[in-house]
């Protein structure tokens, strides 16, 4: 598992996208998908907009059930998470919002410790963490 984090358009799937030119790529946007599609490389970008459809209650069980159907996913071909930076100190008034940011920052912290690599892309210029 390779993950690659920046903020909001800041071209992390631009960057991604051009490390895997040459490879049959599936892209899932904004969802997780439930089986493995052909490919060699499925990339899986926007993750916390399938968050905001889950119940964030719970996220220990959530992050735990995430983590379990990537490494599912992981089995039949390379996987590459592209995720966004949402937090940077900055706390939401709204309930649901803080939610999701905090939901976001514990499945990262899980998602960063599995990856095998991790890159921070500033503005198209990645920054090789892990």
């Amino acid at each position: 598992m390779h993950v690659f984090i920046g903020g909001a358009y800041n071209g992390k799937t631009d960057y991604v996208m051009t490390l895997l030119a040459d490879q049959k790529v599936e892209l899932a946007d904004g969802y997780i998908p439930n089986e493995t599609p052909e490919c060699d490389v499925l990339v899986i970008k926007n993750i916390e907009k399938w968050l905001v459809t889950q119940n964030l209650d719970n996220d220990e069980a959530l992050v735990k059930t995430i983590l379990t159907t990537l490494k599912a996913l992981e089995e039949n071909c390379t996987l590459y998470i592209i995720v966004t930076d949402m937090g940077r100190g900055v706390v939401p008034i709204e309930k649901q919002a803080r939610l999701l940011r905090d939901t976001c920052g514990r499945l990262y912290q899980a998602l960063f410790a599995e990856a095998e690599s991790v890159v921070r892309i500033w503005y198209g210029i990645g920054e090789h963490i892990k």
